[in-house]
């Protein structure tokens, strides 16, 4: 058995290198992950120099320093503080739609958002937000959109074509509903 190993020592820096890399399923930590590449590269020394037992230590060791300074920290920053995923009607907030039925403070107005209906309440609970008003989702209230105005309202004005001129015109009566 210590004749085999002895010939085989990079095996046993594989088999380290998989316990460690199972074991880092585990923790979710990426330390043992580390550790594990630096048993990695112990076995490829072994592979090359299997009587140098400590020059496969001093690798392995230099490695899994060099991968726990520089390596783990970007993974752990780049894991913990990435984007953060928005679930359910949270997702919404902070988007714009555009007012469909009148909003009044007691509710019943809806929003076009996304091509979805909202039902939606004004953010303020005074205000009356007529249909075409460009609104912002500042947070959601069960099934509901509590919104804020962002601008102008949106007007369409269907044009009329005056067969004497060729030109097209504005409808006149479409602002007075």
């Amino acid at each position: 058995m210590m004749d085999w190993l002895r010939d085989n020592v990079w095996s046993a820096w594989l088999g380290i290198a998989v316990v460690l890399g199972l074991a880092e399923l585990a923790s979710l930590d990426f330390t043992l992950l580390m550790l594990a590449a630096g048993a990695l590269t112990a076995a490829g020394v072994a592979a090359f120099f299997p009587g140098l037992l400590w020059l496969q230590i001093v690798v392995g060791l230099i490695t899994s320093a060099a991968m726990l300074a520089a390596i783990r920290p970007l993974l752990v920053r780049k894991i913990h503080h990435g984007v953060e995923i928005k679930t359910g009607s949270q997702h919404v907030i902070g988007r714009s739609g555009v007012v469909v039925k009148e909003i009044h403070p007691d509710g019943g107005g809806s929003i076009k958002l996304g091509g979805e209906l909202w039902t939606a309440r004004p953010y303020d609970e005074v205000s009356t937000l007529p249909p075409g008003t460009r609104v912002e989702v500042m947070s959601i209230d069960g099934a509901t959109a509590v919104v804020y105005p962002i601008g102008d309202p949106i007007t369409h004005q269907p044009e009329l074509r005056n067969p004497e001129l060729g030109k097209s015109e504005p409808d006149s009566d479409s602002g007075a509903q």
